[in-house]
């Protein structure tokens, strides 16, 4: 498959991401969030509060809630970077609103019901966190207080994930006060089932997980060259001393896709049933014959 194939096959994965990540996260929020009361973290977050006490609708305060947020955004991290928040941010409010005045932020569950407010939390949560990780995958993002928190790590040493958590823990607890105890409860455990989505769909869903698989062996000559031919796979060789024996070894270290995780296994026992392995769970693995580099680093949202 030559590159310029694969570079429109990838492009046509991030449109669909893009298309399909805010539409699923605004399900989340309107049908199943809003209904309950409960609040999600950034600006969508602040948007629920202002909701629920002035009735105003949440796509657009969302959206006015970000603005100025891109505003400074294009001042630290430049204009290629606002221009995929504000493409990422305009579609999950244009989806909320829209969602909203379909079905007037009633949702599909009676939440006059305690068990349906956790049921709203839970797959509210997880609507939003699938949402939310598929836009990131496309290169874009839906904004809010990570604007900020990236903005406040560029400048000092304080680390992204931490300056985003206190933010959300601010809205959300303003929740508490302003809608009620009972629905900041709810609140942190949508918030606990988007934030594992997300990191889901970054580093698992889509990623062809691989294993790492160390070798140590008397015929790593013989395992190498299967690799290499069956498995059109390559790896790294180096020489260790066994601390116990002081006998010298080679050590072949593989990448593989799940899929020939077995293959490997094979062929390192019919080569050396008494081959020492080792392996490790490699959530992606970027180059020749995995993901693309460049195309993860110009998606990656910056942290610096």
């Amino acid at each position: 498959m030559n590159k310029n194939r694969i570079h429109i096959i990838h492009n046509a994965f991030d449109i669909f991401y893009l298309l399909i990540g805010p539409a699923i996260a605004a399900v989340g929020i309107a049908l199943f969030y809003t209904p309950a009361k409960i609040t999600s973290g950034g600006a969508s977050g602040v948007a629920n509060i202002l909701y629920n006490l002035f009735g105003f609708d949440l796509g657009l305060v969302s959206f006015l809630v970000n603005l100025p947020l891109i505003t400074v955004g294009v001042f630290v991290f430049g204009f290629k970077y606002s221009i995929k928040t504000f493409i990422g941010s305009s579609l999950l409010s244009i989806w909320v609103s829209t969602l909203g005045k379909l079905t007037g932020y009633t949702g599909f569950l009676d939440v006059s019901e305690p068990v349906n407010i956790l049921l709203s939390a839970i797959f509210g949560g997880v609507l939003l966190g699938t949402g939310i990780g598929l836009t990131m995958k496309s290169g874009c993002n839906t904004g809010g207080t990570d604007i900020i928190a990236q903005t406040i790590a560029h400048y000092t040493p304080i680390a992204v994930g931490t300056v985003s958590f206190c933010f959300n823990c601010l809205v959300v607890g303003s929740s508490g006060y302003f809608i009620g105890f009972q629905p900041m409860l709810f609140s942190v455990i949508g918030m606990f089932c988007s934030s594992f989505m997300v990191n889901y769909v970054l580093t698992g869903f889509g990623t062809r997980r691989s294993k790492t698989v160390y070798i140590i062996s008397d015929d790593i000559d013989s395992i190498g060259d299967r690799v290499v031919h069956e498995l059109k796979r390559s790896g790294t060789v180096w020489e260790a001393t066994g601390y116990y024996t002081g006998l010298r070894h080679k050590i072949l270290m593989v990448l593989v896709q799940n899929h020939q995780y077995q293959r490997l296994l094979r062929i390192i026992s019919q080569e050396d049933p008494r081959a020492f392995v080792y392996v490790g769970e490699a959530y992606r693995v970027l180059g020749k014959g995995f993901a693309p580099l460049k195309r993860i680093a110009d998606s990656t949202v910056a942290e610096d």
